[in-house]
């Protein structure tokens, strides 16, 4: 396996992440990624220090959301990422999730051109350009990136989104520079993802090979086969029933679902999850997750490649992430 990231979120101490990272590093791994997602940890700050602590890694969010930092702040930050990292930093960014988003008073209305337009003046304003742009979400008036003591030449921060939804994998397609595929799906997932890029790439005069394509995938590696389909048993059953839109990518049913939120709360205890996760189907976790053996998680990572991903990103949802490591390492 020529190409592999590691997917960082919040079940291992922030200071240990640090250690995984370097790890990843010396192993050959290409990049590591920083969840953002529930209320629990942001992005930003583990990237800035996985960054100081790396020589060459990449690093990218997996994935911000386009709502809740302006887009004057959203540029500075990448800004400042790439000052600690030059040419390191990717910005992956989403549309985020309900109910998460409209309990925190974010309303996603026409989430497509929001997002459009997000990735239209960001990448402007990281190409130091000066922006004047009156849209329906973003109205800036004549701002740039004002560095004064450091580099003014433009930044080279590929932007991809972490698109779900058919017609934001289209978009992906036409605007960005690739786009993050989501976990907990099953490799043949990707066959209508990739039309859906391919359509959109066309829109702007690109084929589909000129897309960036890393994807999310749960990853539980152990020697003993049943303890890490255990493993990735807790993972799904919380992501099943809180994130609606990931749910529905996995071709879970519906019935299932109400019943696991049955047991989950909001936020769900380490308790609830161990209650409901007999109710993930074994053959479930083997469907969309690569879980197993180390010989079992790098054959079905191979497949989600066969179906079009550029760059698995590596979720271990073992804990084990140091053979998770040791699996994937390129040349092994």
């Amino acid at each position: 396996m020529e190409r592999v990231a590691l997917y960082l979120q919040d079940s291992h101490d922030l200071r240990d992440g640090l250690d995984c990272v370097r790890y990843a590093e010396s192993q050959g791994f290409e990049a590591v990624w920083q969840a953002e997602s529930r209320l629990v940890r942001d992005a930003i700050v583990p990237m800035a220090a996985y960054a100081a602590v790396t020589d060459h890694i990449k690093i990218g969010s997996a994935v911000i959301n386009n709502w809740t930092r302006n887009i004057g702040l959203l540029a500075a930050t990448f800004l400042t990422l790439d000052d600690l990292a030059p040419n390191r930093i990717i910005c992956g960014i989403g549309a985020w999730w309900d109910p998460l988003a409209k309990n925190v008073g974010i309303d996603r209305r026409k989430p497509l051109t929001a997002m459009k337009e997000t990735v239209t003046v960001l990448r402007r304003l990281l190409n130091m350009e000066r922006v004047t742009f009156d849209g329906e979400f973003i109205h800036v008036s004549g701002i740039e990136l004002d560095v004064v003591y450091g580099r003014r030449e433009p930044r080279h921060v590929p932007i991809m989104i972490g698109a779900t939804g058919d017609q934001m994998m289209e978009l992906s397609g036409e605007i960005d520079d690739g786009v993050v595929l989501n976990y907990c799906v099953s490799p043949e997932h990707n066959d209508h993802a990739l039309e859906l890029l391919e359509k959109g790439a066309r829109k702007s005069g690109r084929k589909l090979e000129d897309l960036e394509r890393p994807q999310l995938i749960v990853c539980s590696v152990d020697h003993d086969h049943d303890r890490a389909i255990e493993a990735s048993k807790m993972l799904l059953c919380q992501y099943l029933a809180q994130q609606p839109h990931i749910a529905r990518a996995s071709g879970v049913s519906q019935e299932v679902v109400a019943e696991i939120q049955t047991t989950l709360g909001w936020p769900a205890t380490k308790e609830q999850i161990n209650k409901a996760k007999h109710l993930v189907p074994a053959e479930l976790v083997m469907r969309i997750t690569a879980s197993g053996t180390p010989d079992e998680a790098r054959t079905k990572v191979q497949e989600y490649i066969k179906r079009g991903a550029t760059c698995p990103i590596l979720y271990s949802a073992g804990g084990n992430t140091k053979l998770l490591i040791d699996t994937f390492a390129p040349g092994t």
